[in-house]
């Protein structure tokens, strides 16, 4: 099994490229180009990343059962461990795709953060 790496963001317009939820032959990250249209790859890729997300939802109440039983033997502790980190790795990959396709925050060309999150300035009392 190869370690993760992170993802050196791709060439291009990061809003035109999207990073699928499965790597290449090769073992490198695989990106699709639409252009923002929702064909088939693109639901496919939703679809797995729904899926990568609700097994990993499930192989964690299963690994907190193990975990648990102080009696559970080694393998099964270290079984569990080995299907955590699995899933860690798909939501990892599905969470760093989509932020490559967050927009970036609206600045208003000074810098300042326009968008009301974190970091905005505080209102001022009284007003």
């Amino acid at each position: 099994m190869t370690e993760p790496t992170p993802c050196a963001k791709p060439p291009g317009r990061i809003t035109d490229l999207r990073l699928l939820p499965w790597p290449s032959p090769d073992g490198k990250p695989c990106y699709l180009s639409s252009g923002g249209a929702h064909g088939w790859v693109t639901r496919l890729a939703d679809t797995v990343e729904e899926r990568q997300l609700a097994t990993g939802a499930e192989v964690l109440v299963l690994a907190r059962e193990v975990l648990d039983d102080p009696m559970a033997p080694y393998t099964e502790v270290r079984y569990a461990a080995i299907r955590v980190a699995e899933c860690l790795g798909d939501a990892l990959r599905v969470a760093e795709s989509r932020g490559l396709r967050v927009p970036a925050p609206d600045t208003g060309g000074d810098g300042a953060d326009r968008t009301g999150g974190a970091g905005s300035p505080a209102p001022e009392p009284g007003r």
